[in-house]
C-alpha cells in the first residue's frame, strides 16, 4: 500500500514524498516479509530507480547492493 502511494506521488512529481514512502515501505517489508522477499525487492528497485533518476548514483548503488 505504501509502495503504491509512492508510485502515485512519483506520477505527480512529488519526489520528496516518494522517497519517504519508499523508505517507509522498505522498512516495513524488511521487518514483515524479510529482505529477500519479492515485495521487498520491488521496493528496493523503486527506491533505487528514484535515486538514479535524481542523479543520486551513490545512493542508488547503495540501495541496490543492499538487495544482494
Amino acid at each position: 500500500m505504501v509502495n503504491n502511494l509512492g508510485a502515485l506521488y512519483a506520477d505527480q512529481g512529488k519526489l520528496a514524498e516518494v522517497e519517504v514512502m519508499y523508505i517507509r515501505a522498505l522498512q516495513g517489508n524488511e521487518e514483515a516479509l524479510r529482505p529477500k522477499h519479492t515485495s521487498t525487492l520491488l521496493t528496493v528497485n523503486n527506491l533505487g530507480a528514484l535515486y538514479a533518476d535524481q542523479g543520486k548514483l551513490a545512493e542508488a548503488e547503495a540501495i541496490y547492493i543492499r538487495a544482494l
